[in-house]
Order: structure tokens, then sequence, then C-alpha cells
């Protein structure tokens, strides 16, 4: 009966939606699995062919399954063409999403369906546009399929401070499209592929089936891009370990450390011994494969090694330590070998040169997040007064300054920021202000097991002998 067809082709629209998500999800897990694709889909700057060539990636499954949908009948789900080109403006602009339409729109013209083309382009275009409009490019990533979260916040959103965010504005703008598309379709008749949902349920469904098929892809590519810059920051802790090997475990600091263990046997055999370990102990913690973030009381303890032996070789009364460490800080989480660089640039490049020597100042408060390194060296500017540069500008900086700056791009993105002051003859002051994070947060962006801490007085009580 027709009662009986109306609820049979109810359920079959709401299969479709079901076998359209998995379809997604299908599409964007094989394409992230090509090295070539993750790289032109993550490239920061990426020119106008590689952004063509990132469209072409994604346009041909999306091609082939608009082919499919026409060969194989009532297999609608396969064409995903218009979720497709809104995945590629978004991504490319509207230049990408423009040659992106074309490509997809293929297969329809040949079968006749002409309203296509001029269609798709809009779409593409329109994607490519609101692209452009995005100020932070991450709101891109973190477009959510879960329509109901999404209209959730945008309620709480609205009513605190009235104003259209960039994932609203995204989420109206597939839904608009898709109903120009359906009204499109239901004037061209044939002229171009569409589903016409009339019941509410499966309208509800159409519409929201749309939304998370293009979110879903996005999802799964963020992840893919996360894990790549997990990677990343892998790398540049390894480079920053060896290149610390490099120029702390060079034979001229080994034979300066040696001949200051060899002078002190005799006369003060205790501090002798106490050196022996602290070089045991830099030499342990670079070898070994340390973890991605540790407390602020271990990596101070690393740097208290550093130091110690360095101010046997410099001498206490031409290299002093002063520390400022808010307790309350000791327990937040650093990434690893940050602040060794910093200070052996202090003592490379503002204290060595000075006749009679300086001091360097470690400091850390929790009001505003900030890490401070200061010496009274020598200074780098080139006028009479203060020079200030501000992360993530950095030119001229070392090799070991502008790790430390790639690893906080790589981990906190703008969220952190370092900013260097300085004056010729007066010293050079380093500010770091990061992210709080605690080793709850810390697990939640990479599963590896942080190192238990034993609470902020096991730093502040740390013996300090040789200063």
């Amino acid at each position: 009966s027709a009662i009986q067809l109306k609820r049979m082709d109810q359920r079959i629209i709401l299969l479709t939606q079901l076998i359209k998500l998995g379809v997604a999800a299908a599409i964007a897990s094989a394409l992230v699995r090509s090295r070539d694709f993750k790289r032109l889909l993550f490239l920061q700057d990426a020119n106008l062919r590689q952004r063509i060539s990132l469209i072409i990636f994604i346009a041909v499954p999306y091609l082939l399954g608009v082919w499919v949908r026409q060969s194989v009948k009532n297999f609608l789900a396969a064409d995903e063409a218009f979720e497709a080109i809104l995945l590629m403006g978004v991504l490319g602009g509207p230049t990408a999403g423009a040659v992106g339409a074309v490509l997809v729109s293929l297969p329809a013209l040949v079968h006749g369906e002409y309203a296509t083309l001029p269609f798709n382009l809009a779409v593409g275009l329109i994607a490519g546009v609101l692209r452009d409009a995005a100020t932070d490019r991450e709101e891109i990533w973190s477009f959510s399929p879960f329509i109901d979260l999404s209209i959730y916040r945008w309620i709480r959103k609205m009513l605190r401070h009235p104003q259209i965010d960039w994932q609203t504005s995204f989420f109206w703008v597939i839904v608009l499209l898709q109903m120009a598309r359906v009204e499109v379709g239901r004037r061209a008749h044939g002229q171009i592929f569409y589903v016409d949902a009339a019941p509410w349920l499966p309208l509800i469904a159409m519409y929201a089936t749309t939304v998370a098929t293009v979110a879903i892809p996005l999802k799964i590519w963020n992840a893919a891009r996360v894990q790549l810059k997990l990677e990343e920051h892998e790398r540049l802790l390894l480079q920053a370990r060896m290149e610390a090997l490099q120029s702390q475990i060079n034979p001229h600091f080994l034979f300066n450390t040696l001949n200051s263990i060899s002078s002190l046997v005799r006369v003060e055999p205790d501090t002798a011994r106490l050196l022996i370990v602290k070089l045991a102990n830099i030499l342990r913690r670079l070898l070994r494969q340390t973890e991605a973030f540790l407390t602020l009381r271990e990596e101070l303890e690393f740097v208290d090694d550093y130091l110690d032996i360095e101010v046997v070789r410099f001498g206490p009364e031409k290299l002093r330590v002063v520390k400022e460490i808010e307790p309350g800080s000791l327990n937040s989480m650093v990434p690893s070998m940050l602040l060794q660089p910093l200070v052996e640039n202090s003592i490379k490049h503002g204290l060595s040169p000075r006749i009679e020597g300086g001091s360097i100042t470690l400091r850390s408060r929790l009001t505003d997040d900030r890490l401070t390194i200061e010496d009274d060296g020598v200074g780098m500017s080139t006028g009479d007064g203060w020079e200030e540069s501000v992360w993530p500008s950095s030119g001229g900086t070392g090799i070991g300054m502008q790790n430390v700056i790639e690893r906080l791009k790589v981990l906190y993105g703008d969220a952190a920021s370092m900013t260097v002051r300085s004056r010729d003859g007066s010293g050079t002051v380093v500010s770091l202000e990061l992210p709080r994070m605690d080793e709850a947060a810390v697990a939640e962006l990479t599963p590896a097991a942080l190192p238990a801490t034993s609470g902020a007085a096991r730093y502040v009580t740390r013996s300090s002998t040789l200063r």
C-alpha cells in the first residue's frame, strides 16, 4: 500500500544516511594513510600548486563515489560530492574549492546532470571564502560532528556575548547550502542529484548527516595532524638532546670538568665526589630517553647539576646563581630540556666575555605562568636602550634558542610566547609564558606514563652546596 511504501522509503532514507557516515569515515581514513596526502594536508604555507595537488587527492575517491552511485542501483550513499566540495573549499580556499567542484562534477555531467557543475562551483567558492574569513585556522580543525553540542555551545555564547563565531557560521552555511541543493533539485528535474526527505524525521536525519559527513573527515585528519605534531616534537626533543650532548659533553667541557675534579680531589674530596655525581647525572639524563614533559622541579634539578659544574669551572666569584622560584610552580609541567639551552646561552654569550663575570637569575611565577632567565652580562643589543623581540619572530637566534622556539610552537601554538629583552652592557632577560598544565592535562596530550611527583618540598630543600 501507499502507507507501507512511504514507511519503507523512510527506512531507506535513514539507512542511506547511516551508510553515508561510514563512507565518509572510510574515505577519510584511506586518504590519511598516504604520507604524501598528510604532508600536503598539514603544510603551513602551501602554495597554489600544492593546494591543487591536495584537492586532486581528495577529489578522486569522491569522484569515484559519484560514478558508483550512477552505476549501482539504489547505492545513493556513495555520492558525497557535495560534502567533499565543502571540505575542499574550507581546506584549500576559493580556487581549490572551484577546481575540486569541477573534478567531482565530471561524472554527473557525463550522465546529463547539467545543473550540478554551476551549483557545485558556487558551493566551492562559498566554502573557500568562508575559509579565508577564519581569523584562526584552528577553528576549521575543531569543527565538531556533534550538532547538538555545537548548537548548545552556540546558545551559551550568544547568551553571554552575542556574536557569530566561525564554527557556527560554517554549521549554518552547510545547512543553508543543503537546503538550496534540495530546492534546485526539485526545480531542475534530474539536472542535479539530491535526496528529497519530506517527513520530519528523515529530513532532520539528512541535514544532521550532511554536517557530520563534513565534520568526520576533519576530525580524522586532525587526529593525524596532532600525531604529526607530537612526532615533530619528539624529533625536536631528540635534536635538543643531541645538541646539548655535543655542546656540553665535548672534549673541552669534559676535560675542564675532569681537571676541576682532579684539582679538588686532595683539598676538597667531598666537593670532587659531588661533582662526579653531578657529571654522571648529566650524562645519564642526556643519554637516556627522556619524557616529553617533566615537572618544573625536575627540569630545575637538571639545570642545577649543570650550573653546579659551571660554578666550579668559572669560580663562585665569577658565576653567581640566584633563584626566585615560587614553590607552587614546581609541580607545573614544562617541556623537557627547555631551560638548559637558555641557561647555557646566558653563560656562553653573556657572562664568559666579562672578566668580572656576573649572575644568572631564575624566576618562576604562577600568576602569569611565567618562567624568566636573566643575566647581567654583556647583553646582545647594538644600541644604548633595551631592545625587545617576541617569538615567533626568531631572526638572529642561535641553534639552541631556535630549537626552544620551534618546540614551543609545536606544543602550544600561539598559547605560549618567549620574550627576549637585552641591553648592551646591562644583560639579557628571557621570559617564557606557558599555559599552566598539570599531570592530568599532559596525560591527555600524550599517553606516555609520566614520572610521579613527590611534592615541591623536595626541590625547595634541595642542596645548593656550591652556590
